[in-house]
């Protein structure tokens, strides 16, 4: 079995937005990394969004948006909900970008073209690599997202439906096991 992408300590997550923030298309980059952060989209899935999905009829972000089959992985519809912390970020990042064409993808490259899941994995490898952080990878946020929301006591179920899974085995997998979740839940007893 492969190894499976990190996670992101609150330490790790600072440093890489303390990075991102020095680079070239930082609120780009930094829009980017939360939405996965904070919403648990998967690399493609951010890659595929559009300014329409995200916006509605007056700009605003949405606090939900609906992906369709062509833009998951396993082909079927999900709504993906955002918090509030990130439609706080993404409407940063859009109040600069001053798009409105529907159809125009959400990220975009430095040349302009919107992202492919592959050309977005190796943008967050080499992010990752330069801020120092070990490990990580497109996944790790993902992953994070659904470690952070498990510790939080967020049962499995809801975990699965957000994730997109189909199974909560596949969601299982997932969930880092770490010294304070053991910490917190003997402390239940």
């Amino acid at each position: 079995m492969s190894k499976q992408a990190k996670t992101l300590t609150a330490a790790e997550l600072r440093r890489a937005l303390d990075y991102v923030a020095t680079r070239r298309h930082a609120a780009r980059n930094r829009a980017m990394l939360m939405s996965m952060y904070l919403a648990g989209l998967r690399v493609g899935e951010c890659a595929a969004l559009t300014y329409g999905d995200v916006v509605d009829g007056e700009g605003a972000v949405r606090d939900e948006i609906r992906l369709t089959p062509e833009q998951t992985k396993g082909r079927h519809p999900r709504t993906v909900y955002f918090p509030e912390k990130l439609t706080l970020e993404l409407q940063q990042y859009l109040d600069l970008r001053k798009s409105q064409d529907l159809k125009h993808p959400l990220f975009i490259t430095a040349g302009r073209k919107g992202f492919t899941a592959n050309v977005m994995t190796q943008h967050f490898y080499w992010l990752f690599k330069k801020a120092g952080i070990d490990g990580a990878s497109s996944h790790t946020m993902r992953r994070s997202f659904i470690t952070n929301l498990a510790a939080k006591g967020i049962g499995v179920r809801v975990l699965a439906s957000l994730a997109g899974h189909r199974s909560i085995a596949v969601t299982q997998l997932y969930i880092d096991v770490h010294d304070d979740m053991k910490r917190n839940a003997v402390e239940l007893i």
